[in-house]
């Protein structure tokens, strides 16, 4: 395979002057976020000296984030999506800038802290499922994986450089300066969306109602793609998720260190940037969710050699191998999501793919922090990578016309699968 070929696909950002602006923003403004979720943390452990104050604020983003994302969808299905965004995102910069306003007034309570974080989490709800209803109206449809990809790297960069550039800031000039950058930052994520043309939903809005939103859960339930997508990172994510896990292994084999518990957190990051920068050959993959069990299959086998090895080396390669499983995964998810739903349906859809892969995650971490007290950290993750793999085996199984399931010419509703 030449080089060319094996590099990430950057047709979209050649083609799409649109989308490339909305690319550029959104990087710069994840950024911001990464920024910001690195400053939460450590006030809280400030403020708390607690390990389980600080996986608190994940429960207190998901929570909220559950609920209103599976409610949400409807109104990115009832209007103007990009007028919606333009709102969320206004909102979030002020969130942002509340933050900010609390560093600076010396805030030393924990219950502030858990409030934004639980209205950043429910406002996100909104916002994010509603930005990637953009990509498949920017692109062309058999560009979509590509940009799928390219929206990975973005993330992954944010998550190498957002806690870096948070670290130094907050040595050099406190916390504060953290948030008030990625308030700053939104004037980017505002800018990329207000270029964009009106995104109202093709045909005749949906209404707002509680009909509209069981409608919309059906329809992912009746279609195997849409249903096994969904499955298939529930139980990787669920089953398998090692974060929790982090500080006590560190602790176990590194004798606490926080420049290897560092290294443990970014290692993921890594791989996962390595694996969309590497992505050039996912455009070929004509069996998507076939592609999503193998690599959720080969997240799990990473997660389980994790929690057997010991050596520094050898548990970085690890979890390197898992970030770029699970950066292949998100993007077989998100092609399947965008191309086997109808415009009309992809605020509904979105919004229950942004709580499967944003909140529910928490819930994997929180389950192996359960086991791992019962337990050793090491049994945990031993067992949740393992679980992951036997998990995908029973879909594949169970399921097997999401294993063989190829997109269709056109995004209908006829996608749907015996």
């Amino acid at each position: 395979m030449s080089r060319h070929r094996l590099l990430a696909d950057i047709q979209p950002l050649r083609e799409s002057p649109e989308y490339r602006r909305l690319w550029l923003s959104s990087a710069l403004s994840s950024i911001g976020g990464q920024m910001t979720t690195f400053a939460v943390a450590l006030q809280v452990f400030h403020i708390s000296g607690s390990s389980a104050a600080v996986g608190a604020v994940g429960l207190s983003t998901a929570i909220p984030a559950i609920i209103v994302g599976l409610a949400g969808g409807v109104l990115i299905d009832s209007m103007d999506r990009r007028r919606l965004v333009l709102v969320t995102s206004t909102v979030l910069a002020l969130i942002s800038a509340a933050y900010a306003a609390q560093a600076y007034a010396g805030n030393t309570t924990l219950w502030l802290l858990y409030t934004l974080a639980a209205a950043n989490g429910a406002v996100n709800a909104i916002n994010q499922p509603a930005r990637r209803t953009f990509m498949p109206r920017l692109v062309r449809r058999e560009l979509v994986p590509a940009a799928a990809a390219l929206t990975m790297i973005s993330g992954y960069t944010a998550m190498i450089a957002g806690p870096a550039l948070a670290g130094v800031i907050t040595a050099a000039a406190g916390l504060k300066i953290c948030y008030l950058i990625d308030a700053v930052s939104y004037g980017a994520a505002l800018y990329g969306v207000f270029r964009l043309p009106p995104m109202h939903p093709d045909g005749k809005a949906t209404r707002r109602s509680l009909a509209a939103a069981i409608e919309g859960l059906t329809f992912i339930a009746r279609n195997t793609a849409l249903r096994g997508a969904m499955l298939a990172d529930l139980c990787a994510t669920v089953l398998a998720m090692p974060i929790a896990l982090f500080p006590a292994i560190n602790a176990d084999r590194f004798n606490g260190s926080p420049r290897t518990l560092g290294l443990l957190s970014t290692a993921i990051a890594v791989g996962g940037l390595l694996g969309s920068a590497l992505s050039g050959p996912v455009k070929t993959i004509t069996r998507p969710g076939r592609a999503m069990l193998i690599t959720g299959a080969v997240w799990g086998a990473a997660i389980a050699g994790f929690g057997a090895v010991h050596g520094l080396p050898a548990t970085l390669a690890l979890l390197a191998v898992a970030g770029a499983a699970d950066m292949l995964c998100v993007v077989f998810r998100t092609t399947i999501v965008q191309l086997a739903t109808p415009d009309t349906m992809r605020g509904r859809t979105n919004s229950t793919e942004y709580v499967v892969g944003a909140a529910f995650p928490q819930v994997g971490n929180f389950r192996a922090g359960l086991l791992a007290t019962a337990t050793t950290p090491q049994i945990s993750a031993i067992a949740g990578g393992l679980a992951a793999i036997v998990g995908a085996g029973l879909i594949a199984a169970k399921l097997p016309a999401f294993t063989a399931y190829r997109h269709a010419d056109k995004s209908e509703p006829a996608a749907d699968l015996p």
